[in-house]
């Protein structure tokens, strides 16, 4: 007779029987020894009977919850595949909503090493911040050397002027400024990249938890 679940009523079952099983392996005793001249094993201290029924009953009892927890691994996996959910970015089935979330939080198989967004937006952030870096540096340079060229043609009385070599100077500075060359306007692309993202994991775990706890599954 088969047994209907709420997934998340499975998902909590899994995960007990995953300590309840460690736990009976850990305890179990099926195998001791006895000497020829006495009528009790060493270790539990009961006749060679008793001990056979409950090495046999342990043993047996393992087994029974590890296919209790196979069965329902494998309904959990079969209604993933085959339960969609919908997002504001697409729809996804359960499985792949489940496995998008782990990789953009750097939880999955490959670790971090599969946020890929994540490791482009840190670039990003970092490209710009060094680039921004470098064009303030090299402007300041270039104004220090501006400076120093008004000086040389005024000389220290700032009082006299000609316009036409100070003309030179700020050509010079035109044609030497440094600017950013910023083809995907990089801080908008950014703040969207992150709201895409922070909106999508809030999406995908919203969702994964109403739909465990709406879908039924059978064991």
């Amino acid at each position: 007779m088969s047994e209907r679940l709420l997934v998340t009523q499975a998902l909590d079952e899994r995960d007990l029987l995953v300590k309840k099983i460690a736990d009976k392996i850990g305890k179990a005793v099926i195998v001791d020894v006895i000497r020829n001249n006495e009528e009790t094993v060493s270790g539990a201290r009961i006749d060679k009977e008793a001990f056979a029924r409950q090495a046999k009953a342990a043993y047996q009892q393992i087994n029974d919850l590890i296919a209790r927890f196979q069965k329902i691994d494998a309904a959990i996996v079969a209604s993933n595949a085959n339960t969609t959910i919908r997002t504001s970015y697409g729809e996804f089935s359960v499985a792949g909503a489940i496995s998008l979330r782990a990789r953009l939080r750097g939880t999955g198989v490959y670790d971090k090493r599969a946020d890929f967004e994540g490791k482009l937006l840190e670039k990003m952030e970092k490209s710009f911040q060094a680039q921004i870096a470098r064009l303030e540096s090299e402007n300041r340079d270039l104004q220090s050397t501006a400076e120093s060229m008004r000086l040389s043609i005024l000389g220290k009385d700032s009082k006299v002027r000609d316009d036409k070599p100070l003309d030179v100077v700020e050509a010079y500075v035109r044609e030497n400024t440094t600017v950013l060359v910023d083809p995907l306007d990089i801080k908008k692309q950014i703040e969207a990249m992150k709201e895409r993202r922070e909106n999508l994991l809030r999406e995908l775990e919203t969702q994964i938890k109403v739909s465990n706890a709406t879908t039924f599954i059978e064991i």
